[in-house]
């Protein structure tokens, strides 16, 4: 800045320190831009409406349009500097922060503006019931709220942690492809890039945070009308990462534009970080031109059954015993299934040997897959395998019918049986598994096909503009989740919840436990202004019932995992490709549905909304078992986490925590350092500690410099 400049700024800054301070961020915004790549209007600050978040004295606000009404007398942002009346019919005064005009309005005709730069203080709150079809397995969440805020929430859960990120952002073409400062952005503006770069680009600095450095992967799908703003983009905000482009046919016969070529394929950008790669998979003949590479891979099961009817009393016939030499853990034999009113320790092992059981992490008694002679038959063929002896335990894994086909058809290459008795890979064996072109023409990734239409299927009736092939975003999934069951996805664009089904679908293949997040708004799009004319204003239940999140993610998730269409009939159709079987099976998931909250940070120092921040603790844990909802006035301990609310019962809470299996973390309530350190100094090892509500709030101080 130069000299003359200061001293401008000086003289303002005596007059008017509001004015100074909006012109010096100008400044600084011009003198940020860079001289060669992508430059763009920052176009700040970007804000939201929240609709419900109660309103108080301070407050930022606008006028809501007049019931009947489709406009507002004013979209200008008020000052709330006094609220009166009697509940029900209370007022409060305004004033226009640059004009100082003041006006009295009616508290139900405002709602609460957040700029991105001002701090947030999350919560969540259930938003439905949750779906319960995967046992002990973690939990998929679906939250509605505004993405950018619920980045924010997402970085005290999983900053650094999330393995994949797919969205699928507006693309900029409609008018009512997307909002910026709750206005749908018309195509026709001459600043429409540059809002959409500014819109992307907080969210993506917000992503960045959020992902694995060592091994993690951002797919990005865009079309021809940004692809080339949205490479340069990524460039410039992740200049460490590996990216590359691939094009996805999702139309064979073509969109119509006018004067133009028809458009069939869209884009994916894949940004790599730390040590991700696309994993060479077993193809099909419709993905021509890959090269070869050898996986030398197998892909055991585990024999013991997880998820629903699992246990020992669900089906007869699957619970007995393999015999082990006791020394050795070689493989001896296996017993007779035992009916469910004979205990287990009534079996005699043969001399020298110990009996495994399908016995849970939990110390309860499971069940195997298959039963005992077909378990006889895998170990003769090869196909049975047991793992390294434990002293009194160890682990029975066999090949599912489809990798028992590709060795029996040599998709492995040649295979040898190890001494042990199971089957594997010779070294230096070629595999038919391939790493893929950067052009992808497959009948699965037709949008139509395999996205509109099989939308339909489950949630009849509902339309969505342009979801995506179910079966294309499980590809693009597939090369860097294949080798990670456990794998956490997060979509923040996810519109009808394609991630979230196709994340499901995968973990069915290989009986993985990846879990996925959906973050979607509520909005009813086209629908406003006919709604704003009957009356109705977001927050009405008819106006909440026909948003994004109610009508098409939640309906449509629910009934991906039950088979069951929102009427409750079965869907009548098979899922194709690579794993085919009836769509009313459904799957062995569990989901969680969440509406984000904006927490008054006073009340949280003061343990005062804790119901609101549990949900936020156990998604923190790994979204897994029993979540503790509800402070008291000691402790509380759930299967993976455990909460200290008052430090004078720390001595009966570390007896517990210490007794208690699989926990991960231990958050102790209290506002004193020592008292902290003393407690968290006596976890057992393994078990992290966090302190609240201190690490909560520092968490969510946010403004400007943040991202």
């Amino acid at each position: 800045m130069s000299n003359e400049l200061r001293s401008l700024l000086a003289r303002v800054e005596d007059k008017d320190p509001e004015i100074a301070k909006e012109i010096r961020r100008h400044i600084d915004a011009l003198q940020s831009r860079r001289q060669f790549g992508l430059s763009f209007e920052r176009h700040m600050p970007e804000s939201v409406a929240l609709t419900g978040r109660p309103i108080s004295v301070g407050d930022k606000v606008r006028f809501l349009p007049p019931r009947g009404e489709t406009k507002a007398e004013s979209d200008a942002t008020w000052l709330v500097t006094g609220i009166s009346g009697p509940e029900g019919k209370r007022i409060a005064s305004l004033i226009h922060p640059k004009t100082k005009e003041e006006a009295p309005r009616a508290l139900e005709d405002l709602v609460f503006v957040a700029d991105f730069r001002d701090p947030i203080y999350p919560g969540l709150k259930r938003s439905g019931e949750p779906v319960l079809r995967g046992g002990d397995k973690p939990f998929h969440t679906v939250i509605n709220a505004e993405n950018y805020h619920a980045l924010e929430a997402l970085l005290f859960t999983y900053q650094g942690k999330i393995d994949c990120i797919y969205i699928d952002p507006p693309y900029n073409t409609r008018d009512n492809d997307w909002k910026y400062n709750n206005n749908y952005v018309d195509p026709g503006d001459s600043y429409a890039h540059s809002k959409w770069l500014a819109f992307l680009e907080r969210r993506l600095k917000m992503a960045r945070r959020l992902l694995n450095p060592r091994d993690s992967v951002l797919i990005v799908t865009i079309d021809e009308k940004e692809y080339l703003r949205l490479g340069l983009l990524l460039e410039q905000t992740f200049p460490g990462a590996r990216i590359q482009m691939v094009s996805i046919a999702i139309s064979p016969s073509g969109a119509g534009r006018e004067g133009a070529f028809r458009r069939s394929d869209e884009y994916a950008y894949f940004v790599k970080f730390g040590d991700a790669a696309p994993a060479a998979l077993d193809l099909g003949p419709e993905w021509q031109g890959s090269k070869g590479t050898s996986t030398k891979k197998i892909r055991w099961n585990g024999l013991m059954r997880s998820g629903t009817d699992a246990g020992r009393e669900d089906r007869d016939g699957m619970f007995y015993p393999f015999f082990v030499d006791a020394k050795t853990g070689a493989f001896h034999s296996i017993g007779e299934a035992i009916p469910p009113d004979v205990p287990r320790t009534k079996v005699e092992p043969p001399e020298g040997t110990v009996a495994i059981w399908p016995i849970r992490k939990d110390g309860s008694e499971g069940r195997w897959q298959v039963g005992a002679a077909t378990a006889s038959r895998l170990r003769t063929k090869g196909y049975l395998r047991i793992g390294k002896f434990k002293g009194t335990a160890t682990a029975v894994s066999y090949l599912k019918a489809g990798e028992q086909r590709k060795a029996q058809n040599d998709v492995f290459g040649a295979v040898t049986v190890t001494e042990a008795g199971h089957i594997e890979v010779e070294t230096g064996s070629e595999s038919s598994a391939r790493i893929p072109t950067t052009q992808w023409t497959l009948t699965a990734h037709s949008a139509a096909d395999h996205g509109s239409s099989l939308l339909r299927k489950f949630i009849p009736g509902v339309a969505f503009p342009f979801p995506k092939s179910l079966y294309a975003v499980e590809d693009t999934l597939r090369f860097f989740v294949k080798d990670k069951p456990d794998a956490l996805v997060l979509d923040f664009f996810a519109g009808s919840g394609t991630t979230a089904h196709a994340v499901m679908r995968l973990n069915k293949q290989d009986e993985g436990r990846r879990r996925s997040i959906s973050v979607t708004n509520n909005e009813v799009n086209d629908q406003e202004d006919a709604f704003l004319a009957k009356g109705l204003r977001s927050g009405d239940d008819e106006w909440e019932r026909a948003g994004i999140c109610e009508r098409v993610t939640k309906p449509r998730i629910k009934a991906a995992v039950t088979g069951l269409t929102p009427a409750g009939k079965a869907i009548a159709e098979n899922y194709t490709f690579t794993d085919e079987f009836p769509m009313s099976d459904g799957f062995e998931e569990n989901v969680e549905f969440f509406t984000l909250t904006y927490e008054n940070p006073a009340l949280v120092e003061l343990d005062l909304a804790f119901e609101r921040v549990a949900p936020l603790l156990w998604i923190r844990a790994g979204s897994e078992g029993r979540r503790i909802d509800q402070r008291n006035d000691t402790f509380g301990v759930a299967d993976t986490y455990a909460v200290l609310f008052n430090v004078d019962a720390s001595k009966p809470f570390l007896s517990a925590v210490e007794k208690a299996e699989g926990l991960r973390i231990a958050y102790l309530v209290t506002d004193d350092e020592t008292q902290y350190q003393a407690v968290a100094g006596q976890l057992p090892e393994g078990v992290e500690s966090v302190r609240l509500y201190e690490t909560y709030l520092r968490t969510f101080q946010i403004n400007t410099g943040r991202v």
